[in-house]
C-alpha cells in the first residue's frame, strides 16, 4: 500500500498500526495511546467542558479505534482517523445528553438544519439537582488541584481555570513549551487518578 505521502510522524503511526494488526503487538497499542491520549483528552474536554466525560470519551475513542483498526487505511494520517472517531463519538454523546436532560439554554437540534429544539420550559432556572452536581464536581476539582505541588497547581489553574494556551503558559512561566506540556501531562495524570476514584462520590 502506498504510504510515501505520509509525514514522518504519520509513517511512525502506520508502522505501529501494522504491528498491532499483524503481530498483535501490545506495545504498539500502548505507544499509539501514549502518542495521542493527551491531545485527544484536551480536545474532548473542550467539547464537553467536563473532565470526567472527557476521560471516559478518551478511553472510548481508543477502544473504538483499536476494535476497528483493520479498517484504517493510510489515505490519511492515523491521528486524523482517530480524532474523527473521537469527535463523532463525542457529538453523539452530547446529543444524547441534551435529549435526556432537555437543556433550556442549549439547542437540541443541529444548527445546520436551522432547527432550535430547545425545550420550552416555563422556568428559566437550572434544575436544582443538576446545579448541585455541577457545583460538587467543581468543588471536587478544586480540592484535588489543591493537593498538587504549588508549581503543578499553578499550571492547572492557568490551563483549565484561566484557559491559557500552552504557548501563553510557557511565556507566563518563562519555560520551554515542551517542559510545559510534559509537566501538565504529569499533573493531569494525577488529577485523573484521584477523580476516577472519587467519581462514585459525586
Amino acid at each position: 500500500m502506498e504510504v510515501g505521502h505520509l509525514t514522518e510522524k504519520a509513517l511512525r503511526d502506520y508502522n505501529l498500526v501494522q504491528r498491532a494488526i499483524h503481530q498483535g503487538d501490545q506495545s504498539a497499542y500502548a505507544e499509539l495511546m501514549k502518542n495521542y491520549k493527551d491531545s485527544l483528552y484536551f480536545m474532548l474536554l473542550k467539547m464537553t467542558n467536563n473532565p470526567t466525560d472527557a476521560d471516559d470519551l478518551t478511553i472510548e475513542a481508543f477502544g473504538k479505534a483499536f476494535k476497528n483498526l483493520h479498517q484504517y487505511t493510510p489515505d490519511y494520517a492515523f491521528s486524523t482517523w482517530l480524532f474523527k472517531i473521537a469527535s463523532n463519538n463525542c457529538i453523539d454523546f452530547i446529543r444524547k445528553r441534551r435529549n435526556n436532560t432537555f437543556s433550556i439554554d442549549r439547542p437540541i437540534g443541529d444548527e445546520e438544519d436551522g432547527g432550535d429544539l430547545s425545550a420550552n420550559l416555563a422556568s428559566s432556572s437550572p434544575d436544582p439537582e443538576e446545579t448541585y452536581i455541577k457545583q460538587q464536581k467543581i468543588k471536587l476539582m478544586r480540592e484535588v488541584v489543591e493537593k498538587l505541588k504549588p508549581h503543578y497547581r499553578h499550571l492547572i489553574d492557568l490551563r483549565y481555570f484561566k484557559e491559557y494556551s500552552y504557548e501563553e503558559i510557557a511565556q507566563e512561566l518563562d519555560l520551554p513549551l515542551g517542559t510545559v506540556k510534559a509537566q501538565l501531562f504529569r499533573a493531569r495524570e494525577f488529577l485523573f487518578n484521584v477523580l476516577k476514584h472519587a467519581r462514585e462520590t459525586i
